[in-house]
Formats: structure tokens, C-alpha cells, sequence
């Protein structure tokens, strides 16, 4: 979620600049140096995120490996659930669509876990 806020916190930060800098040459290396650093601090959100990840895809315990992908199971079983009409018909739409948000928070998370185990493989090598 930080790096969709990377950018209009780099234009906002670059305008203040822009105002106190006492010249371009000085305001644009102050910009590059902020979104570097703004950049480098998502960079290391990152890498820790995947850390976590990886830890508990190499855990010992089975469950330990698996939770994630057992709560994704059981959030898409009560989606299919709610498609075929195996759920109360006075379910307020908001927890539907709340059931729904959290179905697409963890398959972000799990092609974001995917996709940091691929890089870590080729890292290694």
C-alpha cells in the first residue's frame, strides 16, 4: 500500500521544495534525494513483508505453512457459498462485500508471496 502513496507524497514534498530551494539545481537534487530514500524505505517494507513470508513457507510445523492458504480456502468456499445461495438471505450486503475485500487483500498477498519466493530462488542463485 506505501508505494501507491510514493508518488503523491514525492509531488507534495517536491512543491515544498520547490518554494524553499534557493535554486532549481539545489530543488532537484533535494526531490531526487527524498523520492531515493522514499523509495528505498518501501523497498525495505518489501523485503521484510517477503521475509515473513518465507519463514513461514519453510517452517517445521505443517500448519505453520499452510494457514494462509486454509484461511483463503475458507473465505473463497463462503463466496461460492454466497454465489449458490447457501447463506442467510438477510446477510447485509456490506459483510458480502467486506467477505469479498478480504478474498482480494489475500490473493494480493499470495501473488505478492509467490512473486517474492520467485525473486529470492533467483537472488540465491
Amino acid at each position: 500500500m506505501w508505494n501507491l502513496l510514493i508518488q503523491p507524497v514525492s509531488d507534495l514534498i517536491g512543491k515544498v521544495v520547490d518554494k524553499v530551494a534557493p535554486d532549481a539545481g539545489m530543488a532537484e537534487k533535494l526531490k531526487f534525494e527524498i523520492t531515493q530514500a522514499l523509495i528505498h524505505s518501501d523497498d525495505q517494507s518489501l523485503k521484510q513483508q517477503a521475509n515473513v513470508i518465507m519463514a513461514e513457507a519453510n517452517g517445521e510445523s505443517w500448519l505453520q505453512r499452510n494457514w494462509r492458504p486454509l484461511v483463503m480456502l475458507n473465505f473463497a468456499g463462503l463466496v461460492t457459498a454466497h454465489w449458490l445461495g447457501y447463506t442467510p438471505p438477510n446477510l447485509p450486503n456490506n459483510q458480502v462485500l467486506a467477505l469479498l475485500d478480504i478474498v482480494k487483500v489475500g490473493l494480493g498477498g499470495y501473488v505478492l508471496g509467490r512473486s517474492a519466493e520467485k525473486v529470492m530462488k533467483e537472488y540465491k542463485k
